[in-house]
């Protein structure tokens, strides 16, 4: 393949500025650039010059031998002064070198994978990772990145593998004296990944809600304080305030960090019969949205509620209240009374949920898990009834062991490839 290089820090003016190459070549080219290198692990302060014997500037050079690198591959790094001009000088010398192309997005990343040092898993939970805004979505992302998923999906496969071997055997010896009964351990196999399977699947949706963010619909009556208690929660005047009803008529959003997690509270029209047909257009987007949400703060003034459908964990609290004893059941956005204490419950309520994520976090990580999962409970109901061939429980459990390399990048990931490196920016 060809080297690669490209820019890995962020474009603009800033402190330092790191290209980075990657490639058969990598220390051949970059030498007629910085003077020899040594096949080895090092670093060194060198000047980077033109073949004309031009000084380009001062960089710190970092080298990184084949199978100890990010890609696989040599990779040399060039820490330069954060000049875009220097930048650019220098990628352009790059590219005048024979076999050296600009790397596409995510292009690095796809060279780890391909050679072995990332499975797709990883490769994911590294998009995840740079993308993240609040700690959870570190914490979520790092542990998928950190091969946690992928360590799972070999213990699964190692089972797997030894329930398929003991089924084989009996086809293999099917004339001869098997000395034990081999189907009890082969269905004890079996069960213990359907379960641990069945849990990760589970856990895929509020993996889900950590990575892309919670939502909480604050919902009422007109004038009954939503916007004022979003502009609260926001800490600025993010939504218009008014004493006419029907100020509010598309949603409103606000994401902030709570307690870790990325959480959008929505500021949504008043629930009343409106006669207006753009009010009757917001009402009914804020009955949809507040439906889908994880979670409503329901607003009212004198203890009557709004015809929505309180689930659990909803917050139904009195408004327009500051003189009150209980902040547990009233808020005021105006004074602030009550609004800390909202905030606590909400990120309580969502953190708990937050806990029942799992490792699997995309949802082609849950149509792999379940394909697996449909497999083997094919087998295991085929063994409880006692009405099978080895073969098709052999088969059964293979396409198991397929899901299981289809998750991870073993096999059959070619048509999500694309899709994922395309998030990737230049240079990662």
């Amino acid at each position: 393949m060809n080297t690669i290089f490209a820019l890995a820090t962020a474009h603009g003016k800033a402190g330092v500025a790191i290209i980075r190459i990657s490639g058969a070549d990598a220390f051949s080219g970059v030498s007629k650039l910085v003077g020899s290198l040594q096949y080895e692990k090092s670093m060194a302060l060198r000047a980077v010059r033109t073949p004309e014997g031009d000084l380009l500037d001062q960089a710190l050079v970092l080298t990184f031998v084949a199978g100890a690198s990010f890609t696989g591959e040599d990779v040399v790094e060039l820490q330069l002064h954060g000049s875009p001009a220097i930048t650019q000088a220098v990628l352009r010398q790059l590219s005048l070198l024979e076999g050296f192309v600009a790397a596409e997005a995510g292009e690095f990343t796809r060279r780890a994978l391909e050679n072995g040092c990332l499975d797709l898993t990883q490769v994911e939970g590294l998009s995840d990772l740079i993308e993240a805004e609040t700690e959870a979505q570190r914490i979520q992302a790092i542990r998928v990145f950190d091969g946690a998923l992928g360590a799972k999906a070999d213990v699964w496969r190692q089972r797997l593998i030894r329930a398929v071997s003991l089924v084989e055997a009996t086809i293999d010896f099917a004339d001869e004296d098997v000395p034990t009964d081999v189907m009890p351990e082969v269905k004890e196999l079996l069960e213990a990944v359907r379960k641990e399977l069945s849990l990760e699947a589970a856990g895929v949706e509020i993996a889900e809600r950590v990575r892309d963010g919670f939502e909480v619909a604050i919902v009422g009556a007109p004038n009954v304080g939503k916007s004022t208690l979003l502009n609260a929660i926001a800490g600025r005047d993010a939504a218009i305030t008014s004493e006419y009803a029907g100020t509010t008529r598309d949603i409103i959003e606000v994401k902030i960090d709570l307690g870790g997690l990325p959480v959008t509270f929505l500021d949504t029209a008043g629930l009343h019969d409106a006669d207006s047909a753009v009010e009757q257009i917001g009402i009914r987007r804020a009955l949809d949205r507040a439906a889908q949400a994880d979670l409503r703060v329901v607003l009212s003034i004198d203890g009557k509620l709004p015809e929505i459908e309180l689930l659990e964990g909803d917050e139904a609290l009195v408004a327009h209240s500051d003189q009150g004893a209980d902040p547990n059941k009233e808020i005021s956005g105006l004074s602030g009374f009550g609004v800390s204490e909202l905030l606590a419950r909400v990120a309580n309520k969502l953190g708990h949920r937050a806990s029942g994520a799992g490792l699997a976090i995309k949802e082609r990580h849950r149509v792999a898990l379940i394909d697996g999962l449909n497999s083997l409970t094919a087998v295991t109901d085929m063994i409880e009834v006692g009405d099978y061939l080895e073969e098709i429980l052999s088969e059964n459990i293979r396409d198991g062991i397929k899901s299981l390399d289809a998750l991870v990048g073993r096999m059959d990931v070619e048509d999500v490839l694309a899709e994922i490196f395309l998030s990737f920016c230049i240079g990662k």
